[in-house]
């Protein structure tokens, strides 16, 4: 009729309504979180210095990006350059990981009032769900079998990694596994409801927890596949 908008012309912003959520910073934050298993991991034992470098491009992405999703990615490259320095040159002293991975602590809390908060957010959710992981394994005593794993032949090493899983499944090791990652999940939905900031750290948890799970299946299942070896 004559005088009335056609309804197509409100489906382009409709659309973009639709769009927008599937370029939110959390879902972002969840995948950036999966990214270094599948990416880093093989990337960092061939070239560790040339993985290392590419936290720049990184950090050059996020700032062409801009915005929250540009800031997750600015935080993600601090986690991917102690990624790098770790697997790096340090992956056989377990007791450095969690410094490592902290390294940048103090900027991603002085950032968390500046205009890049998301960046300190996403930092620190992805720097906690580390924390946890390696919690979990100091308290089932798998610590001394990370350098054993990691130093074993081709042949050994999925043995040793399926035998450091096997433990995990032990009652009282199953049960503070559980109790951790029930406290990450209860977490997690208590932040998603505090805006933008708490989501994107509630969605790197998840993410965290979620590659944990996958990485006990492979490790039971197919050791080989894990990515550790």
């Amino acid at each position: 009729m004559l005088g009335v908008t056609p309804a197509l012309t409100t489906a382009p912003s409709l659309l973009g309504q639709r769009l927008r959520p599937s370029l939110s910073a959390p879902l972002i934050a969840a995948s950036l979180v999966i990214l270094p298993v599948f990416v880093q991991a093989p990337w960092v034992r061939v070239s560790p210095l040339s993985c290392a470098v590419f936290t720049f491009v990184l950090m050059a992405a996020g700032l062409y990006w801009g915005g929250s999703r540009g800031q997750v990615l600015i935080g993600f490259s601090g986690s991917w350059l102690a990624g790098s320095l770790f697997w790096g040159w340090l992956r056989l002293q377990p007791l450095w990981h969690l410094p490592v991975e902290a390294f940048l602590l103090p900027l991603a809390i002085a950032g968390l009032s500046g205009p890049w908060r998301r960046a300190g957010q996403f930092y620190l959710g992805a720097l906690i769900g580390t924390a946890c992981t390696d919690a979990a394994i100091a308290l089932c005593g798998l610590m001394p079998l990370w350098p054993q794993v990691l130093q074993a032949t081709p042949s050994e090493a999925p043995l040793l990694l399926s035998q450091a899983a096997q433990k995990v499944l032990e009652p009282l090791h199953l049960s503070i596994v559980l109790a951790i990652a029930a406290i990450l999940v209860g977490l997690s939905r208590w932040l998603w409801h505090r805006g933008e900031g708490g989501q994107v750290i509630s969605a790197s948890l998840l993410s965290t927890l979620a590659v944990d799970g996958v990485f006990l299946m492979l490790a039971l299942l197919a050791p080989h596949l894990s990515g550790l070896v």
